[in-house]
């Protein structure tokens, strides 16, 4: 990820103290869980995800779908909650997203979603929270 300020920063053992180790992993060490690993993989209530790291709301349950690759997916993100930036890691060149509040790494966007944006924000259900629409 590009040098940024964002508004919300933590020291390293603030984020330790917050972050379970795996969310850690993904979160601040860009890791990505095992496919199918994430019980919000399966989460169908109406609600929105927010960031794990800072709690910015980030996508509305509405444009969540399943992309059959072991991860949760989305349409869209709500606008002007998270970022990209270019990933080279791995030898590929992939777009990376991540909070636009705390920086934290969510997964990739991918140009092979569904209508209407046709992209696929594939992102690691440990560096998200549910809340469910009262």
């Amino acid at each position: 990820m590009d040098a940024h300020a964002f508004s919300v920063t933590r020291t390293e053992a603030e984020w330790r103290s917050r972050l379970t180790p795996e969310q850690y992993r993904v979160m601040r060490d860009h890791g990505t869980e095992p496919p199918g690993s994430c019980a919000l993989l399966h989460e169908t209530r109406e609600g929105s995800f927010s960031c794990a790291g800072c709690d910015t709301p980030l996508f509305a349950s509405t444009l969540k779908f399943e992309s059959g690759t072991g991860w949760p997916s989305f349409n869209d993100p709500i606008p002007g909650s998270v970022e990209t930036s270019t990933d080279r890691s791995f030898g590929m060149v992939r777009t990376e997203v991540h909070c636009a509040t705390c920086g934290s790494h969510l997964g990739h966007v991918f140009p092979d979603g569904p209508p209407p944006t046709g992209l696929r924000y594939c992102i690691n259900g440990v560096a998200l929270s549910f809340t469910p629409k009262a």
